[in-house]
């Protein structure tokens, strides 16, 4: 618990939210500056900034309630998908340093698109760098 996290706040009942989920490891809200009705978020009950910092048995929760989360967000407002994302550190734009996922509820006419129409800067890769990108991240995993 970090004394000064709005979310570890939250999970301890200090400031109010509109709670869907208190499991073991996780707790889950509904986001108060939604992207779309229903735009809820999961973290993990315990403070971490980022999914690395998390246990395995935690991050696996996590992700696992999002999975059961995902069609009770899309039944509770019609929607016709989600959109589940995680913003990982302050360079990604993860504006509270407390992990968290979103599930946003997506509708056919919504006019977002996928992630991949963000907009980045995209970078141009050959099969060389390709190569090597893939080496580095599998180095750096073991």
């Amino acid at each position: 618990m970090s004394e000064d996290c709005i979310f570890c706040s939250i999970v301890a009942g200090d400031v109010p939210s509109r709670t869907v989920h208190e499991g073991e490891h996780t707790f889950a809200f509904l986001d108060v500056n939604p992207l779309a009705r229903g735009h809820t978020l999961v973290i993990p009950s315990d403070h971490y900034e980022t999914v690395a910092e998390m246990p395995d048995d935690v991050r696996e929760a996590v992700f696992a309630t999002a999975g059961e989360l995902t069609p009770a967000v899309e039944a509770a407002v019609d929607a016709d998908a989600t959109t589940v994302g995680m913003n990982n550190g302050a360079a990604s734009g993860q504006e509270v340093p407390h992990a968290h996922l979103h599930v946003v509820p997506r509708f056919e006419d919504d006019g977002v698109g996928p992630l991949h129409t963000l907009d980045w800067t995209r970078p141009e890769l050959d099969d060389e760098e390709f190569d090597a990108v893939a080496g580095a991240i599998r180095d750096h995993a073991e």
